[in-house]
């Protein structure tokens, strides 16, 4: 039996971004243990030219946000992206999940063949449903999502698969 759009993602979104939540609480409960001032592991990079620590789970956040509603065919929420503490990026992750569940499956399922335009800075974006969410919105938040954990990671939290995955 293949899964819907709906099925195939959003319960999996969920989940890693809650997962999402206990890295970032095993950070900031690292950072106090040690004695670390927070915004090292917030303003974190892997390398020079990659974007922060915060700046990954506001666009990990902005994947299914704007993904699921562009899919749905409805307005997103608007995020400033402005998180500066820990408590700011959980508020962030819970208010993308209380999105993500006004999203009803109709409003996804059907999509795969939907016509999706967008433009992030000088870049224009073109295409089908079912392509732009297994090509664009997938690829995308895992990859931030991997990233944040990476920056912790590296960083010396201890976190492990299990805590990406969630148990």
């Amino acid at each position: 039996m293949a899964l819907s759009m709906y099925q195939a993602s959003v319960p999996q979104f969920k989940k890693m971004l809650t997962n999402l939540s206990v890295i970032l609480k095993k950070a900031e409960e690292h950072a106090t243990a040690h004695k670390i001032d927070p915004k090292v592991f917030l303003e974190a990079r892997l390398y020079p030219n990659m974007f922060p620590l915060t700046k990954q789970i506001q666009i990990a956040c902005d994947q299914p946000k704007n993904g699921f509603a562009r899919l749905a065919g409805i307005e997103p929420p608007k995020f400033e992206d402005k998180e500066a503490s820990f408590a700011e990026l959980y508020e962030r992750i819970a208010k993308t999940i209380t999105f993500i569940d006004t999203i009803k499956p109709e409003q996804i399922d059907g999509s795969e063949g939907k016509e999706i335009k967008f433009s992030i800075l000088e870049w224009n974006f073109e295409f089908i449903g079912d392509q732009y969410l297994l090509t664009w919105i997938i690829p995308n938040f895992y990859f931030h999502i991997t990233t944040a954990y990476n920056i912790l990671r590296h960083n010396g939290v201890d976190i492990g698969k299990s805590d990406y995955l969630g148990r």
